[in-house]
Order: C-alpha cells, then sequence, then structure tokens
C-alpha cells in the first residue's frame, strides 16, 4: 500500500512539474514515464513522447517530419497563439451542442480523423483500431488510399463506408476502377489530395530513416514485404501503384465528377485562387490543408489559409481544415473562422502508436472535452453562435 501511495504521488508530481514552464524540459521523457494508460493523458500532447519510444526510428521519422526545414509543420501548431479567444459572460452554458450537419449527415461534433497511411506501420490492428475508435466516439474517418487494410473492412468495423481520400493513379484506368471500388463500397465521399502532384521533399524523414537498422527484429524491415512497400490493399488490380500524375489539371476534377455520384472534395487548397476555381468546377467541398507541413514548404500555417479561402467561396460550399490542431481551443478558432470541421491527423496516430484503440478514444475525447470549456467559456453552447466575433486575430 504504502509502495502503491509512493507511485500514485510521484506520477501527481510530476504531472505539476511538467505544466510549469520551469520545467519544460522534462515534460515528453518524465510524462511518458507514468502513462500507464490511456486515460492519465491530460492533453493530446502528452502521447507524443509515448509514440516516439514505441516506433522504430523509420516510422516515427516519417510519421512526425515534414519537408524541407520543416518549418510549415511547426508554422500551423504556432499559427493558434496569434488568435486570441473574445471570452462572453453570463450566458447560460449549462449544456453544450457540438453537433453539424456534414452533408445531410449529423455529426456528434465537429472534429475527423483526417487520412494517414500505413497505419500498421504504428499498431498492428491499423485503421480497424482507428475506425473503432471513431465508431464509439461517434466521428467519421478518412481513409488513406495508403491504407493498410481494405475499405471494405474498415467500413465494417467503423459501423459505416469512411470517407475515402484519393490519391490519383497514374492512369486513367486505374483511376476509374479505384473510384468505382471506393463508390461500391458505399463511401460518401471522395477526397481528392492534390498537394503532392510536385512531388515533396521529406528530408528529415530519410535521416530518420539512415538510424533503423534493416536487420534489426524490431526494424522497419519487419513490418515490409521483401524490403518493398508494405501491403496496399486498394491497388490490388491495379496494375501499379504510382499516384500523383503531374500532368494533372483541373479537368480532372470535372471528370471525377462525371465518373462518381460520390460527393467530390479537394485536399490540400490554400488559396482564394484556388477556392475559386473550385467552385467554378462544382467540387461540393474544399480541405484546407498543407499536409501536416509535409506537402511545400511554404510556411503558410492553414488556419490562416483558412480565412481567404472561406471568404472565396462565400458561403457556397462548406470549407473543412486540418493541420496543427493540438487542442479543443485550436478547434474552436477554426470554427470561428468558417470551417464546417477540423481534421486532426498525428495525435490520434500517437495515441494508436501508445495505446491502439483507447488511445485513439482517448485523443478525442480530450480535444472534445476542451471544445466543449472553450464553447461554454466564450459564451457560445452550440456551434452555431460561434462566429468571427469569438476571436481577435492578431495582424
Amino acid at each position: 500500500m504504502q509502495t502503491r501511495n509512493r507511485s500514485e504521488s510521484r506520477r501527481r508530481f510530476l504531472q505539476f512539474v511538467a505544466a510549469s514552464p520551469l520545467f519544460a524540459g522534462l515534460k515528453a521523457e518524465d510524462l511518458a514515464a507514468v502513462l500507464k494508460k490511456p486515460e492519465d493523458a491530460l492533453d493530446v500532447m502528452e502521447f507524443q513522447e509515448m509514440a516516439h519510444r514505441a516506433l522504430t526510428p523509420a516510422h516515427w521519422g516519417y510519421m512526425s517530419s515534414g519537408v524541407d526545414d520543416d518549418l510549415t509543420l511547426k508554422a500551423n501548431m504556432a499559427a493558434f497563439k496569434r488568435i486570441q479567444l473574445r471570452p462572453r459572460r453570463l450566458v447560460d452554458v449549462s449544456k453544450t451542442d457540438t453537433r453539424i450537419d456534414v452533408f445531410g449527415a449529423t455529426w456528434e461534433h465537429p472534429i475527423f480523423l483526417c487520412p494517414v497511411g500505413g497505419q500498421k506501420s504504428y499498431n498492428p490492428e491499423g485503421e480497424i483500431a482507428v475506425a473503432r475508435a471513431a465508431r464509439a466516439k461517434k466521428t467519421m474517418q478518412v481513409l488513406s488510399t495508403q491504407t493498410t487494410s481494405a475499405v471494405e473492412d474498415v467500413a465494417q468495423a467503423l459501423g459505416t463506408p469512411p470517407w475515402y481520400q484519393l490519391y490519383i493513379p497514374r492512369t486513367w484506368d486505374a483511376t476509374e476502377k479505384l473510384v468505382k471500388r471506393v463508390e461500391a463500397a458505399g463511401c460518401p465521399v471522395l477526397a481528392w489530395t492534390v498537394d503532392g502532384l510536385g512531388g515533396r521533399n521529406l528530408e528529415t524523414s530519410a535521416h530518420f530513416t539512415k538510424l533503423d537498422p534493416p536487420t534489426e527484429a524490431k526494424g522497419c524491415y519487419t513490418c515490409h514485404v521483401n524490403g518493398g512497400n508494405t501491403p496496399r490493399p486498394m491497388f490490388e488490380g491495379l496494375g501499379s501503384n504510382a499516384t500523383n500524375p503531374p500532368f494533372a489539371i483541373w479537368d480532372y476534377v470535372d471528370r471525377l465528377k462525371k465518373l462518381t455520384k460520390m460527393k467530390l472534395v479537394l485536399k490540400g487548397i490554400e488559396t482564394k485562387e484556388d477556392a475559386r476555381l473550385c467552385r467554378e468546377h462544382g467540387v461540393d467541398g474544399i480541405l484546407v490543408s498543407n499536409h501536416g507541413g509535409r506537402a511545400t514548404e511554404d510556411l503558410r500555417p492553414t488556419i490562416e489559409s483558412l480565412q481567404e479561402v472561406v471568404e472565396a467561396v462565400g458561403g457556397q460550399i462548406p470549407v473543412f481544415v486540418d493541420g496543427g490542431f493540438r487542442r479543443g481551443s485550436d478547434v474552436y478558432k477554426a470554427l470561428a473562422l468558417g470551417a464546417r470541421a477540423v481534421g486532426v491527423g498525428r495525435p490520434y496516430i500517437w495515441g494508436l502508436a501508445s495505446f491502439g484503440q483507447p488511445g485513439v478514444e482517448r485523443v478525442l475525447d480530450i480535444l472534445h472535452r476542451e471544445l466543449q470549456m472553450t464553447m461554454r467559456q466564450c459564451g457560445t453552447p452550440a456551434i452555431a453562435q460561434i462566429t468571427r466575433a469569438s476571436v481577435r486575430p492578431l495582424g
């Protein structure tokens, strides 16, 4: 009993110390040591070091890095600190309503799970564990083309077909086959990612890969087949897993619209010019994204790109956003600036790598709880009440 009390006292002390800026350097290491179960985490960042310890250098480096000098990745998170909240008092906030409508479907809250490829690199159950977590927490999962679990299996685990993120194949014949398979699985939304067509410089990731001995028992090699890529079931029957043709242009949007009845969202839009073109080509929605800082080192945080995209579409189509969301207050700020919903990526992968499905669920719980608290503090207990008047961006 005395030993257990000492252990509990140490845990509480380390959590207190970790919250102090005087001991910021100790946070990741010490909190990782005391997170015995996901319920111990107080904020999503506490899962980061746990995931770091659980993964091989190659897998950690690929998931955690950006492009070039990783500055856009950092800018995504830093930008939220330049937006102030405007609290309102003496409002009845005894009940909060976080429900939203998206393409005719009701979501319990405006936080969804972004597409992340190769999730069995982070946990043996991969996308299936994530689907079960999304189902338990009543949110939407967006499945990557680079998934290590078939869309049909994910739909079964999720209890409803997921949104499908499309990396367009190099040939149109393969594109047709892939899109038709996704549509047959019942996916309601096709999110074509357009920010990878010009290639990208994953420099930091490449450095981490060099630290991962391929012959080590727990090395990256063990999750790959004959030294090649991990299984990619969505490429079966396509003849090639090559994607992102650099010759794709706006005409491809028109071709996709004719090919499928699924809603078409373009993921990777960052400017008002492209937002207007989306509207002109009949796109059903826009996902403002810089691939978590993994596409172009443009130094443009998505929360800042969001504002000009929202203004350009004039409320005619819904605008979603991802990139750098680590707090429920970050989600609130995006909603205030016009986002319909917000996607998170790395945080739930940290949870997946650390604890599997329960880790993903805890990440969603934390963000949802923080969002509700921010809504109450700002006197906006329903999502519809959150407007630009709720925040003050700093120039």
